[in-house]
């Protein structure tokens, strides 16, 4: 299997105390929500799986560091987004000095992108990535590039192989259901940096493993 990376570093307030989210091999697995302050003043809210042995005793209010790897799952149950986003963290620390929301991610390019621009001519383009883990799975992160990247990128085919470095965007939109507005979150990488990957330029070492 070609060597994929899968890298989150988030440092933010928990916003969300943590509630049990479901068990999988007899391990408890908790949700919580993480609150990042963009430069912009804006608040990303990311939802953070983790297991009970890295929950400690985290509360509402604590700022705090976490490693992880982004997750996602369709979610058939028809109440709420079908595609859902998580991080599954792999470290938690206490304190944080700085908000932070970074994401590293090598994977496959699973279908064509879409190109178009803002009302304002702002160049977009949203790509669906799919991030290989162990055992046959993998996880597919919507993905959007901006500006002259986006207008490079969006000719790439089905199958090319991408290093994205951005980071989790959090995005509030109304959706008229029956005919009433329900205000949704959209979660996806808002990218800052694309390149054609390079297998040779990634080792072992950089892997992040579930």
């Amino acid at each position: 299997m070609d060597n994929i990376i899968n890298q989150v570093t988030l440092s933010g307030r928990v916003s969300a105390a943590p509630a049990l989210s479901h068990v999988t091999h007899r391990e408890n697995f908790y949700l919580f929500v993480l609150e990042i302050r963009r430069l912009s003043g804006v608040d990303d809210y990311i939802k953070i799986i983790c297991p009970e042995t890295l929950l400690r005793d985290l509360q509402l209010g604590d700022d705090v560091t976490i490693h992880g790897a982004l997750r996602t799952y369709n979610n058939k149950s028809g109440i709420g987004s079908r595609l859902v986003i998580t991080v599954l963290a792999q470290e938690i620390t206490l304190g944080s000095d700085e908000p932070i929301n970074h994401v590293v991610l090598c994977g496959t390019l699973c279908k064509m992108p879409v190109y178009r621009k803002t009302p304002l001519g702002r160049e977009i383009c949203d790509m669906l990535l799919a991030v290989n883990r162990r055992y046959g799975r993998a996880d597919y992160l919507p993905c959007i590039v901006w500006g002259p990247q986006a207008r490079e990128f969006s000719g790439a085919i089905v199958g090319t192989r991408l290093h994205i470095e951005g980071r989790i965007q959090s995005r509030v939109y109304n959706k008229v259901e029956d005919g009433i507005a329900v205000e949704k979150t959209a979660y996806e990488v808002s990218v800052a940096k694309v390149r054609t990957a390079d297998d040779d330029a990634v080792s072992d070492d950089d892997m992040l493993h579930d």
